[in-house]
């Protein structure tokens, strides 16, 4: 019998998943989570168990998950917030060395929001946190072999504190990442990034490598009957053996086809997706699978949000932009004539498969606009991607270029630390949409014909000259949006003539505020932050800029 070399217990939300993978990562080795291998096996979330079975099914399976972890697994494990509960785990994890994380309930609030709803968290959050804590407490000391408190505390640091109670040394002779760029590595050298749950939702993972279709089964589980394979028109004989493939393996399986790019983003489409489910008898634990690019996977993910007020479903995106962008996070919608995904819901998917042998067929063109989303992430939050892309601008714009899979690895890893704290966009999020305000006002004005990280580059330009103009941001870096973009052949002007159509759209955008106009503007390199009502005279300036 094999034994973790660490185990994680503690509440929700106290941070057990990103320091799992640092851990991991300092003393090279794997993570698991419990968590995780009780939604592979249950076929569906978390929540749903609670909701459909109970939550004694729900423990039951959680025991069996730690057994098999206990027994075959010799890395970093986490459990779930209510694991100790169960007299059987307990017993499991004597003589382990497990470690309790700790928090208080204002850093509780801080982290996770006790505002939002959890299956074992309603009507009063605050009140019924305490009341928890108050029941499990003794359990976390009763078998933990050291606490360490995580308040006022970074991941790191936490991390580190965990070595020295445990007195543990870090692997030496590589560089030791910090925050999310700590990554599990498969044995055929995937990627696996995970993306923390909140507001309720439960953690997946996005998997970066090749040859990642044999995952599929794994992650639609064993419950499942049906399962709907959404595809676009220009992808049939790629979503056709999909299908296949699931079929053999004793799935239920459709092909729904779909327009391609945003065509496919019309409540039109969507009711004719709901109209296939329908006539097939899609349940509840049935699962929509999303092959394509940002379209088809914001389509997919809407359809699965709408249908039975949400089924599980998966994401294969096969272009740059769905890669790094639109099968992250759990935005789902689709368009209507007055904007851009101005309907659609946060439905987070059961796991995010990014075969790079996708990319090999994609046209130039699509993978170029791809690049605009991995060079937003680098404006916003990783320098280190606009060192990349500099230092290889022809590499950057193709597959083969020796940075591609490192370009979105961090791309990702990027998304996965904002949404893993805001799902909903309450906050953090919206700094993912830096040049996203003009971008879309563009897109509606060309009728979604522009490529969207074209449009993308043009309100990247717009944004760090109005940053510029609003006294926030410097010249050279304000200088360097238009050489890091251009180096790829990314757009940098639109059309002069069309500011006053650009601002009425640019009014109905999302993350407006009434008739208060916002933008996500830079501090500086890695210092997003948000812009409100600036003056008419120095938004029609910094547009001034960008008109061809």
């Amino acid at each position: 019998m094999t034994a973790p070399l660490i185990v994680l217990v503690g509440p929700m939300g106290v941070g057990k998943s990103t320091v799992g993978e640092l851990l991991a990562e300092r003393l090279g080795t794997g993570y698991r989570d419990t968590d995780a291998d009780v939604v592979a096996t249950a076929g569906k979330a978390i929540s749903e168990i609670f909701i459909d079975e109970g939550e004694e099914r729900f423990r039951a399976l959680e025991r069996e998950a730690v057994r098999a972890a206990v027994d075959r697994h010799t890395g970093v494990l986490a459990l779930g917030g209510g694991a100790v509960l169960d007299d059987g785990t307990r017993a499991l994890l004597a003589g382990l060395p497990v470690v309790y994380l700790s928090m208080d309930v204002d850093e509780a609030v801080r982290r996770v929001g006790l505002n939002t709803a959890r299956p074992l968290l309603a009507v009063n959050p605050r009140r019924q946190w305490r009341e928890l804590m108050d029941a499990r407490r003794h359990f976390y000391e009763e078998v933990a072999r050291a606490t360490v408190a995580t308040d006022d505390r970074t991941p790191e640091e936490v991390a580190l504190a965990i070595l020295d109670a445990l007195e543990l040394p870090e692997r030496t002779g590589e560089p030791v990442p910090s925050g999310r760029e700590s990554t599990g590595m498969t044995e055929n050298g995937t990627t696996r990034i995970r993306i923390d749950g909140t507001a309720g939702t439960d953690p997946y993972d996005v998997l970066v490598g090749r040859q990642l279709l044999g995952e599929l089964p794994g992650l639609i589980g064993d419950r499942a009957k049906r399962v709907a394979v959404l595809h676009p028109e220009a992808l049939a004989g790629t979503g056709e053996a999909v299908r296949e493939d699931l079929a053999s393996q004793g799935y239920e399986a459709i092909a729904i086809q779909l327009p391609n790019a945003e065509e496919a983003k019309t409540v039109e489409v969507a009711a004719y997706c709901w109209k296939a489910l329908g006539q097939t008898g899609f349940t509840r634990t049935d699962v929509i699978v999303g092959v394509g690019g940002g379209a088809t996977t914001d389509v997919a993910g809407f359809v699965a949000a709408s249908w039975l007020r949400g089924v599980r479903w998966i994401a294969v995106p096969t272009t740059v932009l769905g890669m790094v962008d639109a099968a992250v996070g759990g935005k789902t919608g689709i368009n209507t004539a007055e904007g851009k995904n101005l309907v659609g819901a946060f439905h987070p998917p059961a796991g995010v498969l990014c075969d790079l042998a996708a990319l090999d067929s994609l046209p130039v063109n699509d993978y170029v606009s791809g690049m605009a989303e991995i060079i937003k992430a680098g404006f916003i939050a990783d320098p280190v991607i606009l060192d990349l892309v500099e230092a290889d601008p022809q590499g950057a714009r193709t597959p083969s270029g020796a940075h591609t899979a490192e370009l979105i690895e961090r791309s990702i890893r990027v998304k996965a630390e904002v949404v893993s704290s805001d799902l909903k966009e309450s906050g953090l999020r919206e700094i993912l949409n830096y040049g996203h305000t003009l971008a879309h006002a563009i897109e509606k004005n060309e009728r979604y014909k522009w490529r969207h990280g074209a449009a993308v580059s043009v309100g990247m330009v717009f944004a760090a000259e109005l940053g510029r103009l609003a006294g926030r941001l410097d010249d050279a870096t304000a200088d360097r949006h238009r050489a890091v973009l251009e180096s790829v052949g990314l757009p940098l002007t639109y059309r002069g003539d069309q500011w006053p159509k650009l601002l009425e759209n640019m009014k109905v955008d999302k993350k407006s505020r009434g008739d208060l106009l916002r933008f996500i503007v830079l501090d500086g390199i890695g210092k997003p932050t948000v812009l409100e009502g600036p003056d008419p005279a120095v938004l029609l300036a910094a547009y001034g800029e960008v008109s061809a």
